[in-house]
């Protein structure tokens, strides 16, 4: 294993060197139509819950703080991990020990070298093993079986309580000087921007990092991410001139822009689901929840909300994670008006009942799906009252406080199965769902542990099939995701992790003469 992997390594570190190299030089001499310098303002729908990497809780906090801050690795387009802070690693045959070599070349912004101080400082606050944790830190949980990270003759040496090869995709996890404490205001990584000012409600404004250790990278001088009220004040703004790129457009803005700005699409990497929470009634019967299922017509929903696109799924898992994505779970469910009613008058509400689907009211795609997923239910004699809530309220309420009776959101993930899930154990402090089922938490502690590949394709795909049977959730897509971006610029990448690369966009005329 350890040698396949170095040879992998290699292979893609001449990927990711060369991954920002256009067809010009620092000075902006330009050939191809690829221009260094010029800045951008990319509109975002939510504020950031946290400046400090580990603290941060929501994707869109996440997608934004990944141009400043890097892991030991980080994954490329392909899903490929690829050498970030470090620049090797090798894992055990028994899947108890990670080694990383690390870059020689790596600086913070402050200008201080990346030792291996500081990444086994950064690896266990995040893990919340630092001797003086940290109440307010989101500590990974996959990190939980870590029990010692050591300096080996500047190597670092990761090793855990048991068996786990999955682990990888947890150590994009930020790395941070081990000797500064201003994370919270002024943050300061290892990414290709650096961090020059935060306006809550208003907008983050990045820097390019001059010293970024990749040659060519980035491409802009500057960023700033703009924070909307919504996607519809977003989209005026697209119009009027004053926003380059928008990564959240329906399918109606998307129409509306076509000629105006280039439409980019792919896909969300997201589980959209309508939640349940399996703790209040009537959704702690398993059988008004199946009745939900049968009632929800999910194309109908992909077809409205996002003109077709989109891919149908039936649990908790992404189609990109093809090797161990069940897709037979799809058609679980199918739409069906008289068995979800026959449910109904099983667990005895044949006259229907009324519930609450609270919604962030700055995503308007999830808005949008509640909208649709109440008017379907309606015909099945469920009514569904839509509360659209901040998003501050929506992590203090439901995901931290639970507090709520159902929600449709996104759910993102690193690359690593077990991530995917993580909000399903009944012990984890994530499952804001309040699911708890033995053999599910059996079944999930077999497949991280398990060093063989096909047992932990059977295992995850086992852990998929107790999640649609239970009908944890309504699951309904993984969402396509259409981009606006000005016709000045190109380079946007979609990735199979929910971020925003800023370092690969660059302008295809001259930003000088703009």
């Amino acid at each position: 294993m350890k040698k396949i992997i170095a040879i992998m390594m290699l292979l893609v570190m001449t990927t990711a060197l060369c991954a920002c190299k256009g067809g010009t030089d620092k000075d902006g001499n330009s050939s191809d139509s690829v221009y260094y310098g010029g800045k951008i303002t990319v509109g975002i729908t939510q504020d950031l819950d946290s400046l400090d990497p580990h603290k941060a809780v929501a994707a869109g906090t996440k997608e934004v703080l990944y141009n400043i801050f890097e892991g030991l690795i980080k994954v490329d387009k392909d899903g490929n991990f690829v050498p970030a802070v470090a620049s090797s690693y090798e894992i055990s045959d028994d899947g108890l020990k990670y080694t990383f070599e690390l870059r020689s070349n790596v600086k913070f912004h402050n200008g201080k070298t990346v030792t291996p101080e500081d990444v086994i400082y950064s690896l266990k606050r995040a893990a919340g093993l630092s001797e003086t944790p940290e109440a307010d830190v989101s500590t990974v949980s996959a990190f939980n079986i870590i029990s010692d990270i050591t300096n080996d003759n500047g190597k670092v040496v990761v090793t855990l309580s048991s068996p786990n090869t999955e682990l990888i995709g947890y150590f994009t996890s930020s790395i941070i000087p081990c000797d500064y404490t201003e994370q919270a205001t002024k943050p300061i990584g290892t990414g290709p921007f650096k961090f020059v000012s935060y306006s809550p409600l208003t907008s983050i404004v990045l820097e390019k990092n001059a010293d970024y250790y990749i040659e060519g990278c980035p491409y802009l001088d500057g960023v700033t991410f703009k924070i909307c009220a919504n996607t519809d004040s977003a989209f005026l703004e697209l119009l009027g001139g004053s926003i380059d790129v928008f990564p959240y457009l329906t399918n109606d803005q998307a129409a509306q822009l076509e000629g105006k700005m280039n439409i980019v699409d792919g896909t969300m990497n997201l589980v959209q689901a309508l939640f349940l929470n399996n703790a209040v009634a009537p959704f702690d019967n398993v059988k008004v929840r199946q009745a939900v299922c049968y009632a929800i017509d999910r194309q109908a929903i992909i077809n409205v909300v996002a003109g077709g696109k989109g891919e149908i799924i039936g649990s908790n898992m992404f189609p990109s994670f093809s090797s161990y994505y069940d897709k037979s779970l799809v058609n679980a469910y199918p739409y069906d008006q008289a068995k979800a009613k026959e449910l109904l008058a099983e667990a005895g509400l044949a006259d229907g009942f009324t519930f609450t689907i609270t919604v962030p009211s700055n995503y308007d795609f999830h808005v949008r799906t509640a909208q649709v997923v109440a008017d379907q239910l309606a015909k099945v004699g469920i009514t569904a009252k839509i509360e659209l809530v901040e998003w501050s309220t929506w992590l203090s309420d439901v995901y931290v406080g639970r507090n709520y009776t159902s929600t449709i959101i996104g759910l993102d993930s690193q690359l690593a199965p077990s991530d995917v899930l993580r909000f399903y154990p009944s012990t984890s402090s994530k499952n804001f769902m309040n699911y708890s089922n033995a053999e599910f938490d059996e079944v999930f502690e077999s497949a991280k542990s398990t060093t063989r590949s096909d047992a932990k394709i059977d295992n995850y795909k086992k852990l998929q099939q107790i999640l649609t049977g239970d009908a944890a959730a309504a699951y309904l897509q993984s969402p396509a995701q259409l981009v606006a971006v000005s016709r000045d610029l190109d380079g946007y990448t979609f990735y199979p992790v929910y971020v925003q690369d800023i370092a690969s966009i660059h302008y295809v005329v001259d930003p000088k003469t703009k």
